[in-house]
């Protein structure tokens, strides 16, 4: 009777593994147990890659033997990737590593830096002796013919290797469906450069340009017949989701005002970048080295007004800037040097606001503060100036050469001035209760739900130019350094214009643990102690003692 349990009881188990294995290969489900969710993708991504219908070929270069830190990205990217995989069986994967061959090394090297992949250098001196390895965070997609490039590292000027190896893993996957969703969907928003009150030309927005375009569909568009057809003037406008102001210089005509407030009125987005004082580093450069600041109205105060801000005719000084480039010496013997700039502010950005979030230092100059007054819109703050700010009232005389003289830090004491302001809501139309200038064909006092995004300095836009060429965005030549400028203001167009859920994507937060590497050092004896010495010591004090108990049993 045993034995016949028994044997049933075997049965029993062995058809339950049968079961249990044929239920586990024909359904596969993998549950993400981490806190916050990152190896869950968010549903934008799942959507941009859920259509499709030809191989998206991805290639990575973070592969070889690298830093800790290195490894943990290197190991995140595969973990994302295999969850984009995990959705599509169009995707596929190559892991390339450009410097194992040594025979091969240079010329890849050349190859990947002329085609825009920077390398990191990486200077590791923690065993006494400096070494360098030649990193590329960077992954090629392809899809249909079409490639881009796709940043794995958001580097900063700021932050330690830590830092920015944390935010490079919250950013992967924002990282990845951008770069999908340049080369999967179809452009379908429409955005209009104004043109026609003294903008910047097209060669000093040339970088922002070329980075926008993957998304939308740019068109320049003038305001110039607003004089002889205001009405079809605006309704041309109508046609555009976003309407973008890169540092206007003429003044708006009353005509020209209407047009722009009732095409907000109809639920139109606006990115300004606007000035109340005219001053410009270049004309610095002069015999004298100095310049005069001037009020610039550009009639435009009534109209921020009612929306909500006001951009104030003063200057923000900030003793955390970016540096000004000067000769330094006399004759033969002077050379060029970076020497703070006030004038130069490197505003923080807000980190609760998905705009801003994990964002580098944006680069200002000659910006003036924002008020924030109070209506209905809710504003955010996107961009401040450092707590250790003054204003300086204009017209004021500049002069390059009170550049070398120490600040008085304790003026510097008005604390952070806005720079950049978010505006989101119904906006009351400002010709709401006056004579309007032209007769407008179905005329609206309250916009539908919209947004404005007003920042307070022209040049946040502006890129350098040199030999008639235009430098990238945020880039300083003089330094090396690269500031957040354009990442700022792809996440700004991004935002204003609800692209796809990429916005809510850069906002996911992912918590990364490191070991701290100053800790380790101090106190690497003591853990090699701990580790290595003292179990050795326990293991022989217990050899001792069971050796003398055992002989005191048996000898007595």
């Amino acid at each position: 009777m045993k034995k016949n349990k028994s044997i049933l009881y075997i049965v029993a188990i062995i058809a339950g593994l049968i079961i249990v294995n044929a239920i586990s290969s024909s359904v596969y489900q993998r549950f993400d147990l981490t806190k916050d969710h990152r190896y869950t993708l968010s549903d934008a991504s799942k959507s941009l890659i859920s259509d499709l219908d030809s191989p998206l070929i991805i290639d990575v270069f973070l592969e070889g033997d690298f830093p800790s830190e290195f490894r943990l990205l290197q190991s995140e990217v595969k973990q994302l990737i295999e969850e984009f995989q995990l959705e599509s069986n169009q995707i596929f994967i190559n892991y390339i590593d450009p410097i194992e061959d040594e025979t091969t090394r240079q010329r890849y090297i050349e190859e990947l830096t002329n085609a825009g992949l920077e390398p990191y250098i990486n200077t590791d001196n923690s065993t006494g002796k400096v070494t360098q390895d030649i990193i590329f965070p960077w992954a090629f997609a392809s899809y249909k013919g079409e490639t881009l490039k796709i940043p794995l590292l958001k580097r900063s000027i700021t932050q330690g290797l830590q830092e920015q190896i944390n935010n490079s893993v919250q950013a992967l996957e924002y990282a990845f469906a951008d770069g999908f969703s340049k080369l999967v969907n179809a452009k379908s928003k429409k955005v209009a450069i104004l043109k026609g009150n003294g903008e910047l030309d097209d060669i000093y927005i040339a970088d922002f340009l070329k980075t926008v375009k993957p998304y939308y569909n740019l068109a320049q568009f003038t305001l110039d017949s607003v004089a002889t057809n205001p009405q079809g003037t605006l309704d041309k406008l109508k046609d555009y989701d976003l309407i973008i102001a890169a540092k206007p210089s003429i003044p708006f005509t009353e005509n020209e005002k209407l047009v722009l407030d009732q095409y907000t009125m109809n639920g139109g987005k606006s990115l300004w970048l606007t000035e109340s004082v005219i001053m410009d580093k270049d004309s610095l450069y002069n015999a004298t080295g100095t310049g005069v600041s001037i009020i610039r109205d550009l009639n435009m105060n009534d109209f921020f007004f009612k929306y909500g801000v006001r951009v104030n005719p003063t200057l923000v000084k900030d003793l955390y800037s970016a540096p000004i480039m000067l000769s330094i010496g006399e004759g033969s013997e002077a050379q060029m040097q970076p020497i703070q700039w006030q004038y130069s502010p490197l505003a923080a950005s807000n980190p609760k606001h998905s705009i801003t979030k994990n964002l580098n230092l944006v680069k200002f100059d000659f910006a003036s503060p924002i008020d924030t007054l109070k209506n209905s819109i809710k504003k955010s703050i996107l961009l401040q100036s450092s707590p250790k700010s003054k204003t300086e009232g204009a017209p004021t005389s500049i002069s390059l050469n009170n550049v070398t003289k120490a600040p008085n830090e304790a003026s510097y004491n008005l604390g952070p001035q806005n720079l950049a302001v978010l505006l989101e809501g119904e906006f009351s139309s400002v010709y709401d209760q006056r004579v309007l200038p032209f007769k407008v064909n179905d005329f609206k006092s309250k916009s539908k739900a919209t947004k404005m995004v007003v920042v307070s300095d022209g040049n946040v836009i502006k890129n350098e130019v040199i030999k008639n060429r235009p430098l990238e965005l945020g880039f300083d030549q003089f330094t090396g350094k690269s500031f957040g400028n354009k990442e700022f203001l792809l996440n700004t167009v991004n935002y204003l214009l609800d692209d796809t859920g990429l916005i809510n994507i850069r906002a996911k937060e992912i918590n990364v643990a490191f070991l701290d590497a100053d800790k380790i050092k101090d106190s690497k004896g003591t853990w090699q102690f701990i580790n290595i010495a003292l179990p050795l010591i326990l293991l022989g004090l217990f050899g001792f003692v069971f050796n003398y108990l055992r002989k005191r049993k048996y000898t007595s």
